[in-house]
C-alpha cells in the first residue's frame, strides 16, 4: 500500500454536471459530522436542489446550503420544532415521503434516519450515503431505550411500537435505493445485516490540514466530545479518577456533565466547551487522545492523529479501521474502568513506538481531497452503469479494489468501458 501522505488528488471529471440534482438531508440545525460530509457532496453537484425535514440553520452555518434551493418539510412549522425536533420522529416518514422529487434525474440521500425514505422512480438513479441504519431502531434499540429511562410502562411500550413500525418502513424503502455507499466497514456490515444490501465505503472526508504536530508534548492525556451517554465520557473519568498519578483534561459539554463532574477527582480538569482553537492547541500538545465510544466511524480520533497524537480507543466499531494499532495507538477490549487503565499502563510501556508522523501519515488518509476524488468517482461509474442498464452494485467490487489499494482482474476504467459499451466482459 502506498504512504498516506503520497495521495495525489486526479481531476475526475462530473458527469453529474448536465443532470438535475436533488439532495436530500434530514435535518439542518448545525454543522456537525454529517454536514461536513453534506458540504463536500454538494461540492462535487453544486447546482443541487437540498431537500431537508427542518432547516434552522444561523450564522456562519448557513454558508453550508449557500447558492442552493432549500426545500423543507411541514416538520418546519409545527410547534417547538425549532428546538425539540426530534419529537416528532413518528412523523418524520411521513414528511420524507411528500417531497416531490419527480423532475430530477439523480437523487443523493444524506442518511441517518429517514432521508433514504424520498420516492423515486425508475428512470432515476438514487445514491445513498448511509451514515447508518437507523441506530435507536435497530441494534442499538434497547441500548437507546435504557439511556431514556423508556424500558418499561405506558411511554416505553409506546416507543417499542414505533421503533417496530420505524423498522418496517426502514426494511420497506431499501429497495429505492440503487447504490448505498457506507462510510466505514463497520457500517457497511449493519447495511448488508439490516438491508441484505452491499454497499461501497467511502470514508467520510476530514480536514486534516486544520491540525498539524507540536514541537513539544506534555504528560497529559486529553479526551473531548459531546457529552451523552454513548460517547461514555464518564468511564474515561473514572478510569482517571483511579490514577491519581496521571492527569486528564476533559473538553466538551452536554447533558452528563453533572454526572461527570461528580466522577472527576482533583487530577481530572473539566473544562467544558471550548472553541476550536483551545480545542485543537490541546490536542496537539497531549499526550494521548482517549476514545471510548462505538462509534459509526469517529472524526475526533483523526484529527488527534492528524496532530500527531496517538489515540487510546475502544476496540469496537470505526476506531478499528482509523487507528492502525501498535503505530498510531492502541485498543482496550471493554467498555470498564479497569479495560481502560491496563490500555494506559501498557501505552506507557512503550513510549517510543508511537511516531508523530506515523500517526499523522495515518490521518492523511482521510483528507478531503481523498474524499471528493472518490465520490466523484463512484457518481460517476454508477451512472455509467445505470445508462447502459446495468446494476449500480456491480461498481462496488472494482471501486473497492481501487479506493482501499486490493488486488483483483478488473480495474473501475475496465467496469467503466463496459458499462459505456453495454458489452460483458
Amino acid at each position: 500500500m502506498p504512504k498516506p501522505n503520497m495521495f495525489k488528488p486526479k481531476t475526475v471529471p462530473h458527469l453529474t454536471s448536465k443532470l438535475k440534482v436533488a439532495v436530500i438531508h434530514e435535518w439542518l440545525v448545525t454543522y456537525a459530522g454529517s454536514e461536513r460530509v453534506l458540504a463536500r457532496m454538494l461540492k462535487a453537484v453544486p447546482q443541487a436542489d437540498v431537500f431537508t425535514l427542518v432547516n434552522f440553520l444561523e450564522g456562519d452555518d448557513l454558508a453550508l446550503v449557500a447558492g442552493h434551493n432549500v426545500t423543507h418539510s411541514f416538520l418546519q412549522h409545527l410547534p417547538g420544532a425549532q428546538k425539540n425536533y426530534r419529537q416528532y420522529l413518528p412523523l418524520m416518514p411521513l414528511a420524507i415521503e411528500q417531497f416531490d422529487l419527480s423532475g430530477y434525474d439523480l437523487v443523493i440521500s444524506s442518511n441517518h434516519a429517514v432521508a433514504k425514505g424520498v420516492l423515486t422512480g425508475p428512470d432515476q438513479l438514487h445514491v445513498c450515503m448511509c451514515y447508518s441504519p437507523i441506530r435507536y431502531a435497530w441494534d442499538l434499540q434497547h441500548q437507546y431505550l435504557r439511556e431514556a429511562d423508556l424500558e418499561t410502562g405506558v411511554k416505553g411500550a409506546a416507543a417499542r411500537a414505533l421503533l417496530h413500525y420505524l423498522r418496517l418502513w426502514d426494511s420497506r424503502t431499501a429497495p429505492g435505493v440503487d447504490l448505498f455507499i457506507s462510510i466505514s466497514d463497520f457500517i457497511a456490515r449493519r447495511v448488508q445485516k439490516v438491508y441484505r444490501r452491499p454497499s461501497l465505503v467511502l470514508y467520510p472526508p476530514v480536514d486534516t490540514s486544520a491540525f498539524t504536530p507540536a514541537e513539544e508534548r506534555g504528560q497529559t492525556y486529553m479526551t473531548a466530545s459531546r457529552m451523552v451517554p454513548y460517547k461514555r465520557i464518564d468511564l474515561i473519568v473514572e478510569a482517571f479518577s483511579r490514577m491519581p498519578d496521571k492527569r486528564l483534561i476533559v473538553i466538551g459539554d452536554g447533558p452528563e456533565m453533572p454526572k461527570i463532574r461528580a466522577l472527576a477527582a482533583p487530577n481530572v480538569t473539566i473544562m467544558g466547551y471550548q472553541p476550536f482553537e483551545v480545542m485543537r492547541e490541546e490536542m496537539r500538545r497531549t499526550r494521548a487522545f482517549i476514545f471510548a465510544a462505538e462509534e459509526d466511524f469517529g472524526i475526533a480520533p483523526i484529527e488527534a492523529q492528524a496532530c500527531g497524537t496517538p489515540v487510546i480507543a475502544y476496540g469496537k466499531g470505526g476506531a478499528l479501521e482509523t487507528i492502525q494499532d501498535g503505530i498510531s495507538g492502541l485498543f482496550f477490549d471493554e467498555q470498564t474502568p479497569r479495560s481502560l487503565m491496563d490500555a494506559v499502563f501498557r501505552f506507557e510501556d512503550q513510549p517510543s513506538t508511537f511516531a508523530p508522523e506515523a500517526c499523522r501519515d495515518n490521518a492523511l488518509r482521510f483528507g478531503e481531497a481523498r474524499f471528493d476524488q472518490e465520490f466523484a468517482t463512484a457518481l460517476n461509474a454508477a451512472l455509467l452503469s445505470w445508462q447502459a442498464g446495468r446494476a449500480p452494485e456491480e461498481i462496488i467490487a472494482p471501486l473497492t479494489r481501487q479506493f482501499h489499494h486490493l488486488s483483483g482482474q478488473e480495474s473501475v476504467e475496465d467496469l467503466n468501458a463496459r458499462a459505456l459499451i453495454g458489452g460483458k466482459a
